[in-house]
């Protein structure tokens, strides 16, 4: 995803807020958004500590001390465990609290619904015909509409995603409690880590098979943004308000709000605005796809 947010950090795209038409950026930077979210997930699980006991059968060395009451038997602990490759968790009860394990999850849960996020939108990029679908020609898309090419991969990643957030949410709440010194459900719950962690590894593999059958239809996205000239309001009216000119904003929304907006209908107002050359001259050089800020430099820093 980050090499393809900066293979397409100028593609001009017409965001959407709420569903509607809003202010443009590039298809990279929004990619770049969702590699950036997900890097900062794995950062957080490769620093994941991962903790372990030598402590006896309530976390006191009781039987330890009583066969050899001499040895520092913290200190062997310490080592033992360390030696093993985990952090020394000194305080414990029969059983390590799992914590760290719930810690994990979470963190996991925040990547599956990331993934969750990417999937919807692409869902939706592909309604709006802002990416084309790769037909591969021994798959059915309908049973009766033989023309339809659905978004399945992205279907069936948010689909298995839910499953491991459930679990994996479960998993979490259930391993940090345990009654007393120790109780037996942690056991039966741990045989599903597996399961929950399978289902991410599916999900995560349908959105990559997803990605790699899209297109950017820079046709689609160029008619979008050359019927949008209403979203143009936003910089015409901070160019107003740095005029100094009256009720920038009402005079850009009874302008804009719910009508057809045409580039000659916004040029006709910028140029009846009282406006320094430069910044009239700036503004009637606009156009939607071209004011997408610093979206190209921003998609461009996505982490290799």
């Amino acid at each position: 995803v980050a090499k393809m947010a900066r293979s397409h950090a100028k593609i001009p795209l017409l965001a959407r807020t709420h569903g509607q038409p809003a202010t443009p950026t590039t298809v990279g930077k929004e990619l770049a958004v969702f590699a950036t979210r997900w890097q900062r997930q794995l950062r957080q699980v490769e620093q994941a500590e991962y903790l372990g006991k030598f402590n006896g059968a309530v976390g006191n060395y009781n039987a330890h001390v009583v066969v050899y009451p001499q040895a520092p038997w913290e200190e062997i602990a310490r080592t033992f465990v360390e030696r093993m490759g985990l952090t020394f968790n000194p305080l414990t009860t029969q059983i390590e609290p799992h914590d760290f394990l719930a810690e994990i999850f979470h963190t996991l849960i925040r990547f599956n619904t990331i993934t969750l996020d990417f999937d919807r939108d692409m869902w939706t990029y592909i309604s709006l015909g802002y990416f084309r679908q790769k037909t591969v020609s021994t798959e059915v898309g309908s049973s009766v509409m033989p023309h339809k090419v659905n978004p399945i991969d992205f279907e069936n990643s948010e689909a298995n995603l839910g499953i491991s957030n459930a679990l994996l949410d479960h998993l979490a709440g259930k391993l940090s409690v345990s009654r007393l010194q120790r109780d037996l459900t942690d056991s039966s719950a741990m045989r599903n880590v597996g399961a929950a962690v399978a289902y991410s590894l599916l999900a995560i593999r349908s959105a990559i098979r997803g990605l790699s059958r899209v297109a950017v239809d820079e046709t689609a996205l160029r008619h979008d943004l050359e019927d949008a000239w209403e979203v143009l309001a936003e910089p015409v009216q901070m160019a107003m308000r740095k005029a100094g000119c009256e009720n920038p904003y009402e005079r850009m929304k009874e302008l804009t709000r719910g009508q057809d907006i045409t580039q000659e209908t916004m040029q006709a107002f910028i140029q009846g605005l009282e406006l320094s050359k430069p910044d009239r001259a700036r503004l009637l050089g606009l156009a939607p796809a071209a004011y997408t800020g610093l979206a190209e430099r921003l998609a461009r820093q996505a982490e290799r």
